[in-house]
């Protein structure tokens, strides 16, 4: 099995250094390239309110901004040393954004974290992971977030 390219989506968690270890683990022994990769909900999908687009588009480059400084801070931390890292930063639909850049960038294996939500919580909020386990082109590692 080739894994070159390592898709590591994250929403920031708690869990985001547990699962990012696992993504930097299998990059070293594999020699990856790890695409670091944060989906920003667009609000306005499921919105039925007017919203000024440029109201939205300064809220979501703000948003970014705080994306761009917790990347900073998991590359210095659990990707430290790691030379072949991309970040990016996506506004849309979390799961669809992910399979979506995993089949624009080739990925060869997803390591996501999956929180382990149960009941109403899994009923209310889905799961991105268990989309993007369902629908990917690629393998796909869960790591479940420590208790």
């Amino acid at each position: 099995m080739k894994i070159d390219r390592i898709l590591f989506p994250t929403d920031f968690s708690d869990s985001k250094r547990h699962t990012a270890a696992f993504a930097a683990d299998l990059a070293r022994k594999y020699g990856a390239r790890i695409y670091m990769l944060h989906v920003i909900y667009d609000i306005t999908r499921d919105s039925v309110l007017y919203t000024s687009r440029l109201d939205m588009d300064s809220l979501y480059e703000e948003v970014k901004n705080g994306a761009r400084e917790e990347m900073d801070n998991i590359a210095s931390t659990a990707f430290q040393g790691f030379d072949d890292l991309e970040r990016v930063i996506r506004v849309g639909s979390p799961a669809g954004d992910i399979l979506q850049f995993a089949d624009e960038a080739d990925i060869d294996l997803i390591v996501i974290g999956s929180h382990g939500k149960k009941g109403l919580d899994r009923i209310l909020f889905g799961s991105t992971a268990l989309k993007v386990i369902k629908r990917a082109n690629c393998p796909v590692l869960t790591v479940r977030e420590r208790a």
